[in-house]
This record gives structure tokens, C-alpha cells and sequence, in this order.
């Protein structure tokens, strides 16, 4: 009993000598940290193209006390918890530096703040009268941004923002600006205008704010840019040539028919294609300084659709030198730097001239992931990074060497393999004649290009009717067309889908007749239309039981993103596909 006793008086004197240990060091923490105040924020509101708000805080620390400098391990900074649920990402950095940033984190003691906690790698510290300066910053998402109705060339809208920064401490002065992509004319709102300041902002300030603004009608389009993946490719010349593959979702409630997208300094030579391949109109030049292009789609995106588009280009030679007295080049690339919105997932693959040897890359800092897979005769590189803007733009550096005897490479097999298939002909041709034997023949029929020119054409007309039947859903079940319309409609394009999928069986048929690698195709097809099938079927049961309350929230957008997954998988092999063929006709 005794020894029970002795053991709960050690336990409970342990935990008290803890919790004093701890009160004080916070206590130490706290003394610490008051030698030094916030003399000046800088609070900028900047809304990107693609209607993501980039929000950044950059912050002055200034030292107050004459004995001691003050020591800073981290920084607390928040705004209205409303706006936490819209962070995409936070990052913080000085000139030099990026800083750890821990997401969610209390601001103090208050609630109904969302704050993120900035810890700085060393320790600052702040003497009497010297500064230091950081900057935070914020990607909101974009239904922070609405858009409104507007007169000819005039668009308005109203922008839910953070109006200051929530700091521990009392604020000198914050000055607050909100900048958008092009003019903006302030209309009205919580705050008196587009830019305004505060002195001795007062610590945790809660202060969530609108404003109205109104701007030209092809500056902004509410977008989500999904991914964009970049090629480079160089040739055995020096020849640089690049494409942008882009994958952008609507967010507008009205149909998307352009978007305004950013190349690379002096890109030439610019077309788009479709996710058909598919030549596009030529896209239109809006800034030479910045290379802005205006891209135009076929048909207009509807709301909440996505869309699939590549950007070709040709990059300047000026990216690749050639070291001196050495086969080897250095070809050097920045990365992201002319983005004026927000992409979810970037990549950018180098595809090196056949035959070249890698030498060295430099793996930049601002990738999140490298990956090198080198063939007999070819070596590529990829970089990807996830939630990039402009400010993650960093360069890639290659160095390889390069034959010059790799030029005549090609040239050289053709001649050897001409040399040797004549050869063979003429041993036949002089070898003595054996008795005729009946073989049954195994070659692939040869089809006319023009056959397989008319399937292709009748295919992506068929893809083209289904993408109409699904937007013609959408608009009726929005109320955008009249029921009766609507009907019609469908009717129109049904009779003529049916058509075409007689057509196509006929198609088809023959393909498979001719054996070889049209069978094979066909047989890749059909797989693949059986696919489509089974996903638009799954999807149109899960809406009917989601709608009935069988199915959560949660598990719906799930499956709905597996679904999507499996839908562009099955329609990349179709693409592909079409694609094999209309290369046979050319």
C-alpha cells in the first residue's frame, strides 16, 4: 500500500515539474518575442487570368528594444476561417529563401480564424532598429470570383477576399491593393476602392470583405487549368520545337469559346490542334512582350465540361550553345515563368537529337519529381511539378554530346537496307526454279487510302453528334432550350447517329477482312467503345442513386473521378486509333 502511495506522489510530482517546464518555456518564448514589432505589411490581392486570387503578405519586423535582440523561430498569420476551405496552397519566402509553412494551425487562442504557422530554418533575430522582411503568400481558389452580368464591352465582378492580413500583434501601417489582369474600374464594395491602407491595424483583425469591379470582357475566364504538359524536342540541327498539351476545365456558367493562354519569349511558328488532332484556327497574337495568344475552340466547352487542346511552337536556337572545342551542347530552358494562372499539375519533357550521349542535368530546385529513360539510340528527361504559377518558374539544364556522324545515320540505313533487299532480289531472281507449290496467302489486303480516309471521317463525325447529344442534355436539363426544341434536337441527331453507326458496321466488317493489323485495330476498338459504354451506364446509376440518397457525396466524386479516368483512357485509345489511320493515307 505504501509502495502504491510512493509511486502516485513520484507520478503526479513528474508531471507537475512537466507542465511548469512547459508553462515557462512559453513563458521564455513569449518575452522573447515581444522585442520587436510589425512596423509595415504589405497586403496585395492580385486575381490571375483564370480567376485564382495569388494573395500576398509581405511583412516588416522591426526590433524594439535597445538590450536585447529579438530572437523569431516562427510567425503566425491568418485571415477569416471562412476563406480556409478555399486555400489551394501557402507558401512563404524572403529573397533567398522559402520557408516551411504548417497549414490549419490556431491563431492563438481565438477562434474563427484560419492561420498557417511559418518557421524560419535559423532563427531571426532583430536587433534595435533593424528590419527583416518576408513575404506570405496564398493561391484562393476561384469561386471566390463571380461573374456578373455587363453592358457591351464591360464585364463586372464581385471578388470575396480577405481585406487585411489577422496578426498577433498591432500593425504600424498596411497598405492593400488589388491588382487584376488588365484595367479595372472600381464600382463598389466593403472597401473604398481598389487600393487603401490602414494605420495601427489592430491585432486579429477579422475582416472579410467584396468588391465589385468591372473590367474588359476577354480579360478573365473563370478556368481550372488540370494539367499542362510541355515537350521539347531538338533535332539533329539545333532545331528547338515545342508543344503544350493542355487539359482546362469551365467554371463559368456561360459557354467557354476562347481561352488566352502564355508561350515561351519569341515562341513562332504557333497552331493548335484538338484532342482529334485536329488543326485549329490559327491562334491570335495579343502581346508580343509576354508571347499572349487568344486560342479559339471548334465548339464552345459548356459549363462544367472539359476540354483537351495542344499549343505547337518553335522555341529560339539562342537556348542551345555548343561548348567550345567539344561535341557537346548545353541547352538551357526556363520553366513555367510566363504563367498567368494557376495549373494543377505541370510537366515538361526534353527529347534529346538521336544518338546524342547525356552528359549531365541539372535537377532544379523547383521540380517536385525527375525521371530519364534512355532507348538504344535516345535519351528523354522529364520534370513535373504540382500547383505551379509564375512565381515557381526555375531553369533546366542539359548537357549532351553529339556525333555529328549521327547526321548520316539515317541516310545510311536506308542505303544498306535498299543494297540488301536488292540483293536478295537478284538471288531469287538467278536461283533455279523449284516446282510450283499452292500456299494459302497470309499477307494483310492492302485498302485504298481513301477507304480508310471515309472511316475516319465517318468516326469522328459519330465522336462529334455523342459530344452534341451530351451538351444538348446538359443545356435542357439547365432550362437553356425548351422542352419541345429539345426533343427535335435529339431526334436530328440520333437519326443521323444511327445512320452513321450502319456506315461504320460496314466499315468495320471489311477491316477485319482485310487481317493484319486492321483486325488487330478493330479488335482495339471495339474494346474500347465497350468501355465507353460500361462508364456512361456506371455514371448514369450513380447520379440516379446519388440523386435518391444511396450514395454519398464522398463516394460519388470519387467514383465520378474514376470514371472520368477510365472515359480518357478509352477515348485516348480511339483517338489513337483514327489517328494510325489517317497517317496510312497520307
Amino acid at each position: 500500500m505504501r509502495k502504491a502511495a510512493l509511486a502516485f506522489m513520484i507520478s503526479t510530482l513528474c508531471m507537475a515539474i512537466i507542465v511548469l517546464s512547459s508553462f515557462a518555456s512559453r513563458a521564455v518564448k513569449a518575452t522573447s518575442s515581444q522585442n520587436y514589432s510589425i512596423e509595415l505589411v504589405n497586403h496585395r490581392v492580385q486575381v490571375l487570368y483564370d480567376g485564382h486570387v495569388f494573395m500576398t503578405d509581405t511583412i516588416h519586423l522591426v526590433g524594439n528594444d535597445s538590450d536585447s535582440a529579438a530572437v523569431i523561430s516562427d510567425f503566425i498569420i491568418g485571415f477569416p476561417y471562412k476563406y480556409g476551405d478555399q486555400v489551394v496552397r501557402c507558401m512563404a519566402y524572403n529573397s533567398s529563401t522559402s520557408f516551411q509553412v504548417a497549414s490549419n494551425v490556431p491563431l492563438e487562442d481565438r477562434m474563427g480564424f484560419y492561420a498557417v504557422e511559418v518557421t524560419f530554418p535559423q532563427p531571426l533575430s532583430v536587433k534595435n532598429g533593424s528590419s527583416h522582411v518576408f513575404t506570405v503568400g496564398f493561391i484562393l481558389s476561384n469561386s471566390l470570383l463571380q461573374k456578373q452580368g455587363g453592358i457591351e464591352n464591360v464585364t463586372t465582378y464581385i471578388l470575396d477576399f480577405p481585406q487585411y492580413p489577422s496578426l498577433t500583434k498591432i500593425v504600424s501601417l498596411c497598405n492593400a491593393s488589388i491588382v487584376t489582369p488588365g484595367e479595372a474600374l472600381y464600382i463598389s464594395g466593403t472597401v473604398k476602392g481598389l487600393t487603401y491602407s490602414a494605420g495601427n491595424l489592430s491585432s486579429f483583425s477579422y475582416s472579410p470583405a467584396t468588391v465589385t469591379f468591372a473590367t474588359d470582357p476577354n480579360v478573365i475566364s473563370i478556368v481550372d487549368v488540370k494539367e499542362l504538359r510541355r515537350l521539347v524536342s531538338i533535332n539533329e540541327f539545333g532545331e528547338i520545337s515545342a508543344s503544350d498539351a493542355y487539359n482546362i476545365t469551365n467554371k463559368m456558367q456561360t459557354s467557354l469559346t476562347y481561352v488566352k493562354l502564355d508561350l515561351p519569349a519569341n515562341a513562332s511558328n504557333v497552331m493548335t490542334e484538338d484532342q482529334f488532332g485536329r488543326e485549329m484556327t490559327k491562334p491570335a497574337l495579343l502581346s508580343g512582350t509576354i508571347s499572349r495568344y487568344n486560342v479559339t475552340f471548334a465548339l464552345p466547352v459548356e459549363s462544367g465540361r472539359s476540354t483537351i487542346f495542344k499549343v505547337k511552337y518553335n522555341m529560339l536556337t539562342t537556348h542551345l550553345g555548343r561548348q567550345e572545342g567539344s561535341d557537346s551542347y548545353v541547352l538551357t530552358v526556363p520553366l513555367f515563368e510566363e504563367l498567368s494562372y494557376y495549373v494543377e499539375q505541370a510537366s515538361a519533357t526534353f527529347t534529346l537529337p538521336e544518338g546524342a550521349r547525356l552528359q549531365s542535368f541539372e535537377k532544379a530546385s523547383g521540380g517536385n519529381a525527375y525521371g530519364m529513360t534512355e532507348s538504344v539510340y535516345q535519351a528523354t528527361l522529364t520534370v513535373t511539378k504540382q500547383s505551379v504559377i509564375s512565381l515557381d518558374h526555375f531553369n533546366v539544364k542539359v548537357t549532351y554530346a553529339y556525333s555529328p556522324i549521327w547526321l548520316a545515320f539515317r541516310p545510311a540505313i536506308w542505303v544498306w537496307a535498299v543494297t540488301l533487299v536488292g540483293c536478295v532480289g537478284v538471288f531469287i531472281w538467278r536461283r533455279p526454279k523449284a516446282a510450283a507449290s499452292v500456299a494459302a496467302p497470309t499477307l494483310t489486303v492492302k485498302l485504298q487510302p481513301e477507304y480508310l480516309k471515309s472511316f475516319s471521317d465517318s468516326y469522328e463525325e459519330k465522336l462529334k453528334i455523342m459530344a452534341e447529344l451530351d451538351s444538348l442534355e446538359a443545356r435542357v436539363e439547365k432550362g437553356r432550350i425548351p422542352r419541345r426544341r429539345y426533343k427535335v434536337q435529339r431526334e436530328t441527331l440520333r437519326t443521323r447517329l444511327n445512320t452513321l453507326d450502319r456506315t461504320l458496321g460496314d466499315y468495320k466488317q471489311r477491316l477485319r477482312g482485310a487481317g493484319g493489323h486492321y483486325s488487330e485495330l478493330m479488335l482495339q476498338l471495339e474494346v474500347a467503345e465497350s468501355e465507353l459504354g460500361e462508364v456512361g451506364n456506371a455514371w448514369r446509376n450513380d447520379e440516379l442513386r446519388h440523386n435518391q440518397g444511396e450514395l454519398s457525396l464522398e463516394a460519388f466524386n470519387k467514383r465520378q473521378d474514376d470514371y472520368q479516368s477510365r472515359k480518357a483512357d478509352a477515348e485516348s485509345k480511339i483517338n489513337g486509333i483514327l489517328l494510325r489511320f489517317r497517317e496510312e493515307t497520307r
